[in-house]
């Protein structure tokens, strides 16, 4: 049975943009994935190091028949594939791919946590994700994304980018 997902997507190295399309070209690759929205890019201000080069980022909402943590485990794959080395926790990455909700669920494992711990306080996962479900509820704060964006922080730069014609 498919389940809807949310994931998070950002790259800050190389061809950044062409990075987050290429993650999505590899997560649809996969026979149980399909992409069912996507948000516009992002640009956005790094957080946590500041001096590092500023960001893409995009949210994408998928229908899936894998369970929680084999969609992650394909995720860190992807990730693994285009080049990914975590090194320092916020900083550069070619790709990061986070798992932000999975339907309604609520799940605290040691290396999966649904929803994201820190979407509700990143101003560049919640502007793309109102762009595409603003009505979205989320399961532990039980509020929707279009109000947890408007009590975001205002300091967090984040500007919608033209799409690429």
């Amino acid at each position: 049975m498919q389940k809807t997902a949310f994931i998070g997507i950002g790259s800050n190295q190389g061809l950044a943009r062409e990075n987050c399309v290429q993650a999505v070209k590899e997560l649809d690759s996969l026979a149980e994935v399909w992409t069912e929205l996507s948000s516009s890019f992002y640009e956005t201000a790094p957080i946590g190091i500041e001096n590092q080069d500023w960001f893409i980022n995009s949210v994408i909402k998928i229908k899936t028949t894998l369970l929680p943590l084999n969609l992650l485990d394909n995720l860190l794959a992807i990730e693994g594939k285009m080049g990914r080395v975590r090194r320092i926790k916020w900083g550069p990455r070619i790709i990061d791919l986070d798992l932000l909700f999975y339907e309604d669920l609520i799940i605290t494992e040691t290396n999966l946590k649904v929803p994201h711990p820190e979407l509700h306080k990143r101003k560049f996962v919640l502007e793309p994700l109102k762009e595409i479900a603003p009505k979205l509820l989320h399961p532990v704060l039980k509020k929707t994304i279009e109000e947890l964006a408007k009590e975001g922080d205002p300091t967090q730069v984040v500007n919608k980018l033209a799409p690429v014609l």
